[in-house]
């Protein structure tokens, strides 16, 4: 399992250790026992599991932007897919800032990198 100190990449998915969460951040309700940190359009989420202490929240201006805040035990970003995976992150306590990478499509303009 992957450890980080101060940022990591999972896929098109990049977290980056900060000090505050912003005010304005909405929390986001876990779907089925998950936190969905980056949906894939094949399927093949980034997922957090739902648990005390696991808090996901989105920026309510900025899609390609959320916060996850963890507290108590690490919290294990995976990758769920069963074959040529990216490998699992181990999420230290804290607060962290959530980015997607994004792409320019001439018809959609700036849209979230797709696989």
């Amino acid at each position: 399992m992957k450890t980080f100190k101060n940022a990591a990449a999972q896929g098109d998915l990049m977290l980056r250790k900060i000090e505050s969460v912003p005010a304005n951040a909405v929390p986001v309700k876990a779907d089925n026992g998950v936190y969905v940190l980056a949906h894939s359009e094949t399927g093949h989420n980034h997922v957090v599991m739902e648990r005390p202490g696991v808090t996901l929240l989105r920026d309510p201006v900025d899609q390609f932007r959320g916060f996850l805040i963890v507290s108590g035990e690490p919290a294990e970003l995976q990758h769920l897919r069963g074959h040529d995976t990216h490998e699992t992150i181990a999420i230290q306590p804290g607060m962290y800032e959530l980015r997607r990478q994004r792409e320019y499509d001439a018809f959609e303009g700036v849209r979230r990198a797709q696989d």
